[in-house]
């Protein structure tokens, strides 16, 4: 239900880019509100930057390699770190495509007059590299404190991609949309990662 739910949010907001319409007129509003703010641009663009392939991808790499190592001499955990780099893989495979296909405009700001805006490739890098992580690693946590290590750690993910965004929009490398629509696609990634490590790996309760 949950990835059905995701492409039609996704298949919404692509229309609305495609056909200009009132959606993309609202998110271009906002846009430009987000990027006048004054929020510091310094600060934006350090949270920007945690989208960066060179700065997220080590981070899942860590996370592989820390759940292949506590897993070691269990093969049937192996499909949960291979799902994740799957995943990680399938990011530019399929945002590559999508930016070509509707060649949105990017906002006024370091980037205008360039196009290929729409969906966000460092808002879905940093949706994989940092959701996948947290999926790998909430198992291996263990102790009394476990239940709330596992909240504080999905709480700093979804807080980590939501300033990644705010960031990205702020020094206006995106629209709003163009995030968000990432977020829905690395979404459905993100379920099935999660649908493979509880079908193979160790279980978090």
């Amino acid at each position: 239900m949950l990835p059905a739910t995701l492409l039609v949010v996704f298949a919404l907001c692509a229309w609305q880019v495609a056909v200009d319409g009132p959606l993309r007129t609202l998110d271009e509003r906002l846009g430009r509100a987000i990027a006048g703010s004054p929020f510091p641009s310094p600060v934006a663009e350090f949270l920007a930057d945690l989208g960066n392939a060179a700065v997220a991808l080590p981070v899942l790499g860590v996370a592989l390699g820390c759940a292949v190592w506590r897993t070691r001499g269990a093969a049937r955990r192996w499909p949960a770190p291979l799902a994740a780099a799957l995943a990680m893989a399938a990011v530019p495979a399929l945002v590559a495509p999508l930016k070509a296909l509707f060649d949105r405009p990017g906002p006024p700001g370091p980037l205008a007059g360039e196009t290929g805006f729409f969906p966000s490739g460092h808002a879905a890098t940093a949706a994989v590299a940092y959701g996948a992580a947290a999926v790998l690693l909430l198992p291996l946590l263990r102790g009394r404190l476990r239940g709330r290590l596992r909240g504080w750690l999905i709480a700093a993910v979804v807080l980590l991609n939501v300033a990644v965004g705010a960031g990205l929009v702020r020094r206006a490398y995106h629209w709003p949309l163009d995030v968000a629509g990432s977020w829905c696609l690395c979404g459905v990634l993100l379920w099935a990662v999660l649908r493979v490590r509880e079908r193979n790996g160790p279980r978090t309760t």
